[in-house]
Formats: structure tokens, C-alpha cells, sequence
């Protein structure tokens, strides 16, 4: 264990904790009846790591009289300026009307991705300029926001690439004047330990309220999530997973350290469904399953609605289990092939999408010339959804239990 978040980069002071308590709360316990050894240690680890993290999920501080402020703090290339349009499409799903003030004059090119950022998500965004002072750009967005009947100032602040005294003093400016509700420390999870010693001097000048770790799809080990909270105190509140401005999740440390010991994270995967999919759609479709009438057309509206939830690849790994299958620990996924499904399906007519059978030699060259792909792309498909179909009979007629018992060795 200690090797392996080590090898996280994981601070030296937190692994060492970290060690000392399992191996505390494992000599002498005795061993639940429905776990062995092995298990029960593992049972340890992960929730030592859960309370490591913070224990449970922090939510943002929204309170305060309206508009409130949110202020986005950290080096240059963290990624303030995309979070800030993240939390602008989070807190939009959560009723609240944001603002989006761009604070950093010295970098021209930040205003601007704002602005084109504010246009994307419809939400208002301040008319900053490289001459402005930043702590008059916040007050005056303040009085803009108000007129424009808006609750949350999201402040992109500047950064630079290294922690100086101008930076420090200038935050600390605009934390005085606009009195933010929350603090957030927007960190890359790449660099590691790095983002802890960075947070630690953030919250020793402005005392944040919580961190936001991005680039969490990339290669990061979660040696900074690991981290932060033991060496700061301070809670992450959310990741970035993906450049998408949908990819922001809310932290949740026993997800966290699910995902880490290779168990999965079924919760995000249920809360990433329940967002895209429509309950009464979800209804219908488990009509037609018991019915046997699963037609291409809903093959295609249930593939693109498991799109809408993100990568397979990604998904994959919150299934408990899948983690440690060897042959699954590399899988890269072609997402092009969906889109090769989906334009195949949408050349066919929509007789021909509810009556597979009806596709002869000649329907299948068009909807190949239609679709830009080959005969045999169709041939595969038509085949893979026949083949699909046999497996929803079998399971109607009550055949997961004839399949239960030929897997049972007696």
C-alpha cells in the first residue's frame, strides 16, 4: 500500500499516516464472517482513504445576500477559466442564474474565451477590459449582475506561473472588496504534490473555502486528492474530468476511493444515467424489451443516450470488478464505431428500422453509399442486432435461470 501511493505521488507525510492507521485498525480486529483476511484489510484501507479525502462530499457555499461570489484561484494553465463556465453549466442545472466576470487584464486571450464562453451557455458575462483594475471590474460586475437579475458571480481571477507577492496581494484585494462565499482553488491533478505545496500557500493567504482538481481523465494517479485535504484541511469540492464544459463532478471521497482500489464507482454511473436518461422513455423501453419489439430505431436512441453519459472506456471503469480483468486494463474503446452505427441506422428508411428483415441486397448497398460506409459494415451490424434479439427472447422466456444453472459446477 505504501509503495503503491508512493508511486501516486502521494505526499510522503500523508502515506505515512495513512499506513500507521490501517495497519492500527487491522492488528487484533476480528475478521467480519462474510469476508476473509484479505478483504477485511482491503475494507480498511478503503474507508482510512475516505476519511482521508474528507469523508463525505462538501458542498459549495451559496450563502450570502444576492448576488453572491464565487472566486476562481490558481496558477496559470490550471484551468480557471474553463472551470468557471463548468460551474456556470452546474450551477444553471441547479436553478441558480450565474454571472461570469473575467478579473484577469493581463492576459487579453482569457477575456475573450469568457466571452465566447458566456455567448455558448447563454449565461451574461461582464464587459471587462486589459485596462480595467480588477478589483473595480468585480464591483462593478456586482451592480451589473443585480441589473441583469443574477444570483452567482463566478470571478475568474488572474494567474501566473509561479506563486508571487503581486498575485497574492491582488486576490487578497478582491477577496476584501467583493467578500466571496466560497474560495476555489483550481489545481491540475497532474503535477502531483506540487498542487498540494501550491494549496497549502493559497490557503495560508486567502483561506479558500475548497479545491477543484482538473484534468482527473488524464493520467493523474490521485495523488493530489489523496492529499490535499490531509495536508491543508481544506475539502475538494469538485473534478474536472474531460474539456467538455459538461465534465465537472462533485467530489465524493468513498467514490473516490473506490475508483482507486479498482472497486468501481456504480454511483457516479446510476447519477450519470439519471441525468441523461427520461424516465418515461425508459418506461416504453422496457415495454417493447418484454415484448420482443426492440427496433433499430430504439438500438440507436439507447446508444446515443449511453454517449451522452461519456466515454465507454470510462464507464467501463466504474463497473466493480472490471478494473482488475487484465484483458480490460488496456481496452481503448473506438467511439468512431458509434458514430459508423448511428449513421448506418439513420440511412435506413423508417420502415426499414422497424422491419430489419425487410433489408435485402440491394437496400444494403444504398444504406452503405448513404451512410459512407461499406456492405459489410451493414452486414456486421444487422448481424450483431440479430444476434441481440435471439438474447432478449431467451431472457423473456426465463432464461437467465437455465443460464444460471449450466454456470453453477454441479
Amino acid at each position: 500500500v505504501r509503495m503503491a501511493l508512493l508511486e501516486a505521488d502521494v505526499h510522503y507525510t500523508v502515506v505515512k499516516k495513512l499506513v500507521a492507521d490501517v495497519r492500527e485498525r487491522s492488528l487484533g480486529q476480528e475478521v467480519m464472517g462474510s469476508l476473509t483476511p484479505g478483504q477485511q484489510v482491503v475494507k480498511i484501507v478503503n474507508e482510512v482513504l475516505t476519511d482521508l479525502m474528507g469523508g463525505r462530499h462538501e458542498r459549495l457555499d451559496l450563502s450570502g445576500a444576492s448576488p453572491i461570489s464565487l472566486m476562481l484561484v490558481g496558477l496559470q494553465g490550471a484551468g480557471k477559466t474553463t472551470t468557471a463556465g463548468k460551474l456556470a453549466v452546474f450551477l444553471k442545472k441547479e436553478g441558480r442564474r450565474p454571472y461570469m466576470v473575467p478579473a484577469d487584464v493581463y492576459r487579453p486571450a482569457a477575456i475573450d474565451q469568457l466571452k465566447k464562453l458566456g455567448e455558448q451557455l447563454s449565461v451574461p458575462v461582464f464587459s471587462s477590459a486589459t485596462d480595467m483594475d480588477p478589483v473595480d471590474i468585480c464591483q462593478k460586475a456586482r451592480s451589473a449582475a443585480q441589473q441583469a437579475g443574477c444570483d452567482t458571480l463566478l470571478i475568474d481571477t488572474a494567474g501566473r506561473l509561479h506563486i508571487d507577492e503581486a498575485l497574492m496581494g491582488e486576490l487578497s484585494r478582491i477577496r476584501d472588496a467583493v467578500n466571496p462565499s466560497d474560495i476555489l482553488l483550481v489545481a491540475d491533478a497532474m503535477t502531483g504534490q506540487d498542487a498540494v505545496n501550491m494549496a497549502k500557500s493559497f490557503d495560508d493567504t486567502l483561506d479558500i473555502g475548497g479545491v477543484v482538481l482538473t484534468k482527473m481523465d488524464g493520467d493523474a494517479r490521485g495523488g493530489a486528492a489523496l492529499s490535499i485535504k490531509s495536508v491543508t484541511g481544506k475539502p475538494i469540492k469538485f473534478i474536472g474530468v474531460g474539456e467538455k464544459l459538461s465534465k465537472l463532478e462533485a467530489f465524493h471521497p468513498d467514490r473516490m476511493a473506490s475508483r482507486i482500489l479498482g472497486m468501481g464507482d456504480v454511483l457516479t454511473m446510476i447519477e450519470k444515467a439519471q441525468s441523461v436518461m427520461d424516465d418515461k422513455k425508459a418506461a416504453e423501453l422496457e415495454k417493447k424489451l418484454r415484448k420482443n419489439r426492440f427496433t433499430l430505431e430504439d438500438f440507436r436512441d439507447q446508444m446515443v443516450q449511453i454517449r451522452k453519459m461519456g466515454s465507454i472506456t470510462d464507464l467501463l471503469g466504474m463497473i466493480p470488478g472490471l478494473g482488475n480483468v487484465k484483458q480490460l486494463k488496456n481496452l481503448k474503446v473506438d467511439e468512431r464505431e458509434f458514430v459508423r452505427i448511428e449513421a448506418i441506422i439513420n440511412s435506413m428508411t423508417p420502415q426499414e428500422r422497424r422491419q430489419h428483415g425487410i433489408i435485402n441486397g440491394s437496400r444494403r448497398k444504398r444504406i452503405a453509399g448513404g451512410s459512407g460506409t461499406s456492405v459489410q459494415d451493414v452486414n456486421k451490424l444487422l448481424k450483431n442486432y440479430a444476434q441481440m434479439l435471439k438474447m432478449m427472447k431467451k431472457l423473456n422466456k426465463g432464461g437467465m435461470k437455465g443460464m444460471a444453472r449450466n454456470m453453477l459446477p454441479f
